[in-house]
């Protein structure tokens, strides 16, 4: 199943997040592409706000992960640096896998071959302005999601308007 939505500005992509933030549970995988700048960490904020995170949500860049206490644990990913296998190991993947909180992965096509198959797929394009967001849904728990998020949305941000 997949999605595509269109938002105009920074809080209407938070608000995107932050809905579907609300439908996640336990075990659940994001992946978030796009260029820099492509709104990765605004999307990431509002889920952060729909999982009742009450720290500010910010990019992993430097801390490659940054964990957070919502009504689930989130873990924020940033794999750009990730060099090989060992490093993703070395930062917890095998724990984090092990389905106790939500887990958000920033540059997933760096991990491509580690990733679970069931998962949601978020890819960005645009700017500040006007983004693009295709959402595809691997797996029934997550085109179940995906589904409930769809219902949730109003029409003018589906499919562009």
């Amino acid at each position: 199943m997949a999605l595509r939505v269109v938002t105009q500005g920074a809080e209407e992509t938070r608000s995107l997040g932050e809905a579907l933030g609300g439908l996640l549970g336990a075990g659940d995988v994001v992946t978030l592409s796009g260029e820099m700048g492509s709104g990765k960490t605004t999307l990431a904020q509002g889920l952060g706000r729909g999982l009742d995170v009450s720290e500010p949500v910010c990019s992993p860049t430097f801390a490659l992960v940054q964990e957070y206490a919502g009504r689930l644990p989130v873990w924020h990913l940033d794999t750009y640096r990730v060099a090989s296998p060992d490093e993703l190991l070395d930062l917890g993947w095998a724990e984090l896998m092990q389905g106790e909180g939500v887990v958000l992965i920033e540059w997933p096509e760096r991990i491509a071959a580690a990733l679970p198959p069931a998962r949601l797929d978020i890819s960005l394009a645009g700017d500040r302005e006007e983004r693009v967001i295709e959402l595809r849904a691997e797996g029934v728990r997550m085109e179940d999601r995906l589904a409930a998020l769809a219902r949730r949305l109003p029409e003018s941000l589906k499919n562009g308007g």
